[in-house]
């Protein structure tokens, strides 16, 4: 029995989109971790004390510039009956990401190590059962979300992504 025969169209869908986000995040984190090495080796000699906050800072930043155009171009395409304010969409990446990779890890690393016990070098990794799942559907469902552009109308109507409409189908023709 194959996947697609167990989920319907929208979850079948939506798993591709998260198989895809995930595909996205670990070159993310690839780019932010050799911005983050590049930087403190060219800062190596400039006696910096925050140095290592400067380099987490900036390939931070820089990565999730990169994970907004792959996840824009890849993960969650607009489609041709749709409009995306991608200014709007791009301040709402780095919300989402922020809110995920500094708030809500940190205070799950906490927990884990200080209350729970657990290693400190395992609780980012299991971190990341709870965040990548909750950062997607930020991504999906705010960041970016989609309008169905309606003819004959005063604007675009408000969708989430992944709720697609055709411009025949909001016409009702």
């Amino acid at each position: 029995m194959t996947v697609r025969r167990i989920l319907t169209g929208k979850q079948s869908e939506s798993l591709v989109q998260f198989i895809k986000f995930c595909l996205v995040g670990v070159t993310n984190t690839a780019v932010a971790y050799f911005l983050n090495i590049g930087i403190l080796f060219l800062l190596k000699d400039a006696g910096w004390r925050w140095d290592y906050i400067f380099a987490n800072v900036t390939s931070f930043t820089i990565s999730i510039f990169w994970a907004f155009y792959w996840n824009n171009k890849y993960v969650f395409r607009e489609r041709p009956d749709e409009v995306r304010n991608k200014w709007k969409a791009l301040g709402k990446t780095f919300l989402s990401y922020g809110f995920t990779g500094y708030v809500l890890n940190s205070i799950l690393l906490f927990i884990l190590v200080d209350m729970a016990g657990m290693s400190k070098y395992i609780a980012p990794l299991a971190v990341l059962i709870v965040s990548v799942p909750i950062n997607f559907l930020l991504n999906k469902l705010w960041a970016f979300r989609t309008a169905a552009v309606k003819q004959d109308s005063g604007g675009p109507q408000s969708e989430p992504a992944g709720v697609r409409h055709s411009i025949r189908d909001i016409d009702g023709q």
